[in-house]
């Protein structure tokens, strides 16, 4: 039957299933014969709709409503709504459910049948591996579910490897790496520990053999050891190549060792995953290295700007979004810094140049400003090395602007000389601010609690974040004062759940995303990874280490994390749309512009922050 035989409701559902993966994915034949097998269940809110371990004889897709399921000890294990599906676990598993499920609002359910299940799994790839990555790689809603489907997010990096490992011990000469890499047609190797052959304590490529022996005019008899990298970067096997590519990015690396548990399953290199990726989106870092001025690296930012939206195109997620162009923030700074101490000179004492805020927490976005700071080495004497420092800030802070990084308005930026300190004088802010806190004071460090190192001696950073760490949990007073400053910035819900708008002019009748959204529930994460002695300034690492310990009320992680997706995309679908009707993106989202699903969704979203607000001020006494 063609699908214009089919009856008024099998029509309906056939334009159901063609806006929503996997079912959009299939041809038309498919589409159709499966809209004709399709039953249709009611279930009202609070019922029972699937039981564990009991027989299990469809696919469950939701027409209408929302879904909860739930592991068998009865913690929540997904939220679903239009679009998501259930039960597909249980019909590869022996057709028993394997996660019970209730209807939390008045839900319809299609039902597709086992047999017609079966039969797309059997027949059609894309189908089969969609189902068998499970709902939780599909979260909340489908405008999220299709991250999922992105090469980068869903392929893994052991999908990578092509070849085993070529391995050489660590005692072995330079001459004999070098025949072994030509013998074996690779351009690195992976050194084992002499006394402990399983373990990998380095790595040698043709880079390292050109630049530290033949450069430095070494013998090639000296052993490898003299010229191997020891601080191994490594990505386990089950990550994905997106993360793979956001490592090798940041540390700007070539090669790559991957593990399974603690064994060498292989090498990748950046061509692995470029070939790996054919629209290379996030390519673009490796043009910023290449641009020798601050006019040419300004002319990137189109480039920058048409990335994010392709990205958004591709349905990338928050996380991937986030993380690409905070890579790419990066990217700009240090090439500025390797300009600056061209025209400037090498620097008269080592430094570290700090990434502060949503850089460092990887979740910038395309409307953002700069926000940084500089860390000078103790020896640092204002009289004789400031006017070098002040220089080199002034320097990257300009640049970063033309590249489209405004400056930042409350001048937390290298150029101030308060925040351009030796380390002793940072680890006395941070003593301060920790162990003796205002209010006030608090309000305009909060930033500082989120740092990342750029550029230079990178440990100093981490030495900050460790003393963070350690001191934070202990005062229970900063804790609180920061729970407080956390509380200031409320998600813009009315007393009857309708949306309150900004009054501000230019933006008025709108909602600030950042400043009502994203930006409280950032400010709530980190002072739970205060209290608990948490160095990882990442909103998405937080939220998985808070859901890991159960301090917060059940189920509410889960929904955390769902919620600051939601808001998130909606504030980046938001800036990807303005630049593609060439107007200049901002943070100012009309209610009026989002479809009722998407409003239904964002109001949900914000409830769950304002819960989440009020569970702060009672866990902290705020």
């Amino acid at each position: 039957m063609s699908s214009d035989q089919l009856e008024i409701e099998q029509l309906e559902v056939l334009s159901f299933l063609q806006r929503h993966s996997p079912f959009q994915e299939l041809s038309l034949p498919e589409q159709t014969t499966l809209a004709q097998q399709i039953d249709v269940a009611y279930y009202r809110a609070g019922s029972e709709i699937l039981t564990y371990n009991a027989p299990l004889d469809a696919l469950y897709v939701i027409r209408s409503g929302v879904v909860e399921t739930f592991r068998r000890n009865g913690d929540l294990y997904n939220r679903l709504a239009e679009g998501g599906l259930f039960g597909e676990q249980g019909l590869l598993r022996g057709k028993k459910v394997r996660f019970p499920a209730r209807a939390l609002e008045d839900t319809l359910i299609y039902l597709v049948p086992a047999v017609a299940f079966e039969q797309l799994f059997d027949n059609n790839e894309f189908f089969a591996d969609y189902v068998e990555v499970g709902d939780a790689m599909r979260r909340a809603t489908p405008r999220l579910a299709k991250a999922a489907d992105h090469q980068l997010m869903s392929a893994q990096v052991c999908e990578l490897i092509n070849r085993e490992p070529v391995m050489l011990s660590a005692d072995a000469t330079v001459y004999e790496a070098a025949a072994l890499m030509r013998e074996a047609s690779v351009s690195c190797l992976l050194l084992t520990d002499p006394a402990k052959p399983e373990h990998i304590c380095g790595l040698i490529t043709d880079r390292d053999i050109r630049n530290r022996l033949v450069a430095a005019g070494l013998q090639s008899d000296i052993n490898v050891q003299q010229i191997m990298t020891r601080e191994l970067v490594t990505v386990q096997a089950e990550q994905f190549v997106f993360e793979a590519m956001m490592i090798m990015l940041r540390h700007n690396l070539h090669h790559l060792p991957v593990l399974q548990q603690h064994k060498a399953l292989g090498v990748i290199a950046i061509a692995d995953i470029i070939r790996h990726e054919s629209n290379n989106s996030l390519y673009i870092v490796s043009s910023i290295y290449q641009q020798q001025t601050v006019a040419e690296l300004a002319q990137l930012r189109p480039a920058v700007q048409a990335c994010f939206v392709r990205m958004v195109n591709e349905d990338a997620n928050s996380q991937m979004i986030g993380s690409a162009m905070a890579t790419i923030g990066r990217s700009f700074k240090q090439r500025l810094l390797e300009l600056a101490e061209q025209q400037l000179g090498p620097p008269p004492i080592p430094y570290c140049f700090v990434a502060l805020g949503s850089m460092a927490r990887d979740e910038q976005l395309i409307v953002t400003d700069q926000d940084n700071a500089l860390i000078l080495d103790d020896r640092y004497v204002a009289e004789q090395h400031d006017a070098y420092f002040a220089a080199l800030a002034n320097f990257v802070c300009q640049g970063l602007d033309q590249c489209g990084y405004p400056l930042c308005s409350g001048n937390i930026m290298a150029t101030n000389p308060r925040w351009r300190q030796p380390l002793k004088v940072w680890q006395q802010y941070f003593s301060d601010w920790i162990v003796t806190p205002a209010p006030e004071k608090l309000l305009h460090s909060n930033i500082f609690f989120d740092l990342d190192g750029v550029w230079g001696e990178n440990q100093w950073a981490t030495q900050l974040n460790q003393q963070i760490a350690k001191q934070a949990p202990l005062h229970k007073t900063f804790l609180a004062s920061m729970a407080r400053n956390a509380l200031l910035r409320t998600p813009p819900l009315g007393f009857f759940q309708d949306f309150v708008m900004d009054e501000d002019g230019k933006h008025n009748k709108s909602l600030n995303i950042k400043r009502r959204g994203t930006a409280p529930l950032a400010d709530l994460l980190r002072v739970y990874a205060l209290s608990l002695g948490f160095d990882n300034p990442s909103s998405y690492q937080r939220l998985a280490r808070l859901g890991k310990l159960n301090i917060l009320p059940k189920g509410r992680a889960d929904d955390l994390r769902d919620a600051y997706e939601v808001i998130a995309m909606t504030r980046i679908r938001h800036q990807a749309a303005m630049l593609q009707q060439q107007q200049t993106p901002d943070n100012n989202v009309l209610p009026e512009k989002l479809s009722e699903f998407e409003r239904k969704h964002l109001k949900a979203a914000f409830q769950v922050l304002a819960n989440a607000q009020k569970f702060l001020k009672f866990h902290f006494q705020a």
